[in-house]
């Protein structure tokens, strides 16, 4: 497995070919519905992000109450699909990466290819495994939406497969 860390930059994911397992490191954000809502909200109103989304992941995942003595709970991806209307916005503000799991629509798969983007799959069905490879977490925009709250989480080799490359390259066809 290839390893690859955060921030990552343009000529690092260039090589990256769909169907590839990665280790990745560093740190990444989740949003889910509510909080790709907002963002793109703000992207319409040309207003501040409450972080800076240039060369950031975004990982599709609203984790559980973690349990005592754990950094977080369950964090498995959500279904990809459901944020395929806000991604092209996002990726244009300057997001390089996402991580989720399924299929993306064709104008997703499109913006990736004119942004220069990648989208990973995480392992379905993993989320307590995946909490292992969280190794901090804090709450950094949205908190009233609880767990659709954007979190900034650091990770250390997250087992992921590059689901899309930038050249538009899917693992689904």
């Amino acid at each position: 497995m290839k390893k690859i860390n955060t921030p990552l930059l343009k000529k690092e994911i260039e090589k990256l070919k769909a169907g590839e397992k990665v280790l990745l490191s560093g740190v990444i954000y989740t949003a889910r519905d509510s909080a790709h809502k907002r963002l793109a909200q703000a992207i319409a109103r040309g207003r501040a992000f409450p972080f800076d989304l240039k060369g950031q992941i975004i990982y599709y995942c609203g984790p559980t109450p973690r349990p005592k003595g754990r950094i977080i709970g369950s964090c498995g991806p959500t279904t990809s699909s459901r944020m395929d209307a806000f991604t092209p916005a996002l990726l244009k503000a300057g997001i390089i990466g996402m991580i989720g799991k399924g299929r993306r629509s064709a104008a997703v798969v499109e913006a990736i290819k004119k942004y220069r983007g990648v989208y990973f799959l995480a392992y379905a069905g993993c989320g307590a495994l995946i909490s292992k490879y969280v190794k901090k977490m804090e709450l950094t925009a949205y908190k009233e939406l609880g767990p659709e709250a954007v979190y900034r989480l650091e990770v250390c080799d997250l087992p992921l497969i590059v689901g899309i490359d930038t050249t538009g390259r899917s693992l689904y066809d």
